[in-house]
């Protein structure tokens, strides 16, 4: 049997990425996908895609920094797809800057995105999942767990997931919900080619925050995330998993 058979999943920023390889991933171990992205054509194209291999996915447009566009995508994924039991907090936003020059609009973009938006997915979903249990994966990043130049709203975004695993991991514990997240390094996906670099920016600045095994493909991040979120990790409560290419070792 798949690991998730008649199991209904959320999958957070699903068009395009991490986010689709996920739910890609999710599908081919047997979930009921509910592909959410704020683009809604391309999370349709990502429906479409699991569909035509067989799988089971349904296409929603959802702005996860929203607070009723959210409790409005998990009440129609849950009528109708059934009771979510799995999430998955993929999407996210980010780009380099020099910190004095960061505008008022893109920390907020970062930051509600990234950290609000993790909150209010998870807020959204608990209530369905206290109802029979329920696993959150959310991506956390290196960046929560060290410090790089140019990406001050990232870190603290990524930072605050990391945290908010960990509380809401002791805090759901014992009520049958398991959270965790991992932490990846640079992975070959489109959100990473967007960020450019600041003028001026040298090289070295990147080292410590570059492995040298290159990026990671999302497939290898979405095998993770299935993993955490099977019966295979039921162990694993509040945990961030770091899979960066050795970046955090040292």
């Amino acid at each position: 049997m798949a690991r998730f058979t008649d199991k209904v999943a959320l999958v957070t920023g699903a068009g395009s990425g991490l986010g689709r390889a996920t739910a890609t991933r999710l599908a081919s171990d047997g979930a009921q996908v509910a592909v959410l992205d704020l683009n809604e054509g391309a999370a349709k194209e990502t429906a479409a895609a699991i569909e035509s291999d067989g799988g089971s996915a349904r296409a929603y447009a959802a702005d996860v920094s929203d607070w009723a566009s959210v409790d409005s995508v998990v009440t129609s994924a849950a009528s109708d797809l059934g009771r979510p039991q799995l999430l998955v907090n993929c999407a996210g936003v980010g780009a380099f800057v020099r910190s004095e020059e960061e505008t008022f609009e893109s920390w907020s973009r970062i930051i509600g995105v990234n950290l609000t938006g993790t909150f209010l997915m998870c807020r959204g979903v608990l209530p369905h999942m206290l109802d029979g249990g329920g696993v959150i994966v959310n991506v956390a990043s290196n960046a929560g767990l060290m410090g790089q130049p140019y990406s001050a709203a990232y870190c603290a975004s990524k930072g605050g997931v990391v945290n908010l695993t960990r509380a809401l991991g002791v805090e759901y514990r014992a009520r049958g919900v398991r959270v965790n997240a991992i932490a990846p390094g640079g992975m070959n996906t489109p959100m990473i080619q967007t960020w450019g670099f600041p003028e001026g920016a040298k090289p070295e600045d990147f080292a410590a925050i570059t492995s040298p095994i290159g990026y990671a493909e999302p497939e290898e991040q979405a095998g993770l995330i299935s993993f955490i979120a099977s019966d295979e990790g039921r162990y694993m409560v509040g945990q961030i998993v770091s899979m960066d290419g050795g970046i955090t070792c040292g």
